[in-house]
């Protein structure tokens, strides 16, 4: 499946897969920040993405920036829906004791098109029934 992507500045990155076993695609930063311990800054990836209808862009953290230096994005997971057509935008939080510095050209996120279902809803009066039950929150000892 092919994505179209509109630049919205002739300097934004266009994304491309790392290796080719990478499930995500990379996103670049537009926007130059020193995020201090404890706060956030909104990046500009200078793109916008045509996403087919029945399916959404998933945007997550990358795995580098939690592991080695406590930032991630502020919002866990973005969601960007098909019909959604302005800028991808990152905002990322620094949770860590040392300043983060994101220059122009950084990899600020990674993210991956898949299949959005929409489901019709019916209101019962029960459900069935499980062994589980209402039981979470870490009830099977894990």
């Amino acid at each position: 499946m092919q994505i179209k992507i509109n630049k919205i500045f002739p300097e934004a990155i266009i994304p491309i897969y790392a290796t080719p076993g990478s499930a995500c695609f990379d996103l670049h930063s537009l926007t130059e920040a020193v995020i201090r311990p404890g706060e956030a800054a909104i990046l500009r990836t200078g793109l916008r993405f045509e996403i087919p209808e029945g399916w959404k862009m998933l945007v997550f953290s990358r795995s580098g920036h939690g592991f080695k230096y406590d930032v991630s994005l502020s919002n866990s997971v973005g969601v960007i829906d098909s019909d959604y057509v302005g800028e991808v935008l990152v905002k990322l939080r620094n949770d860590s004791e040392e300043t983060f510095d994101v220059r122009v050209g950084d990899r600020v996120a990674q993210a991956e098109v898949v299949p959005a279902w929409q489901h019709d809803f019916e209101v019962v009066s029960e459900i069935k029934e499980t062994e589980r039950g209402g039981q979470g929150f870490g009830h099977s000892g894990r």
